[in-house]
C-alpha cells in the first residue's frame, strides 16, 4: 500500500498533497455515482412521475356464446397482470391510465377432419375489444381486438379442458395487452 501512494504523489504530482487529490476526486466521483442506468425486468416503460395510475372497468360478456365466469376471471387477471407488474395504483375510475372493454367471441370451431368425416379437433377462440385512454398522453390512445384460440381432441369435452384452455387464452390476451399499453415493445 505504501509503494501506491509512493507513485501517486511523488511521480505522478509531486507538488500537490493528498487532501488537494482528494478535493479534485470527490466532484468526479458524486458525478459518476450520480449516472445510473435503470432495469426492469417487467418489460414496463413508464414513466411514475407523470403516470401514477390506472383503472381497470369490468369487461363485459357480449358473444353469443357465454362461458358465465369467463368475464370476472378475465377482468382479475388483468388487474392482477397490473398490480404484479408495475408500480401503478389501481384505481376503480378516473386513473391516468383507463381499460374497458368487452368480450365479444366465445367461439367453438372444428378443425381436422378425421376419416369418419366427423372433427378429430376443435378450436376454442377467444376475443376480446379493448378500449385503451392515456390521460397524460392521447396520442397513447387506442381501440384494439385481441385474439387467442386453443385447440383440443374432439373427444374430450369442452368442460373437461375449458378452464386449462382458457387460462392460457386469457394469459396471451393479457400479456398482449399489457405489450400493447405500458411495455410498448
Amino acid at each position: 500500500m505504501d509503494w501506491i501512494k509512493e507513485l501517486t504523489f511523488k511521480k505522478i504530482c509531486p507538488k500537490m498533497k493528498l487532501w488537494r487529490l482528494l478535493l479534485l476526486l470527490l466532484p468526479v466521483l458524486l458525478i459518476l455515482n450520480s449516472c445510473s442506468i435503470s432495469y426492469t425486468f417487467n418489460g414496463a416503460s413508464i414513466d411514475y412521475t407523470k403516470t401514477k395510475s390506472i383503472s381497470i372497468a369490468d369487461f363485459n360478456n357480449v358473444a353469443e356464446l357465454v362461458h358465465p365466469p369467463l368475464a370476472q376471471e378475465f377482468s382479475e387477471k388483468l388487474r392482477d397482470k397490473y398490480a404484479k407488474q408495475t408500480r401503478l395504483q389501481l384505481l376503480k375510475s378516473s386513473g391516468n391510465l383507463h381499460l374497458e372493454g368487452e368480450i365479444v367471441e366465445y367461439q367453438l370451431t372444428p378443425m381436422a377432419i378425421a376419416q369418419d368425416t366427423y372433427s378429430a379437433e376443435t378450436k376454442l377462440t377467444v376475443t376480446i375489444n379493448v378500449r385503451f385512454t392515456n390521460n397524460v398522453n392521447s396520442e397513447d390512445d387506442f381501440e384494439k381486438k385481441y385474439s387467442a384460440f386453443q385447440s383440443f381432441d374432439s373427444n374430450r369435452m369442452l368442460t373437461d379442458v375449458q378452464d386449462e384452455l382458457l387460462t392460457v387464452i386469457m394469459d396471451d390476451i393479457i400479456d398482449n395487452i399489457y405489450n400493447d399499453t405500458v411495455a410498448k415493445w
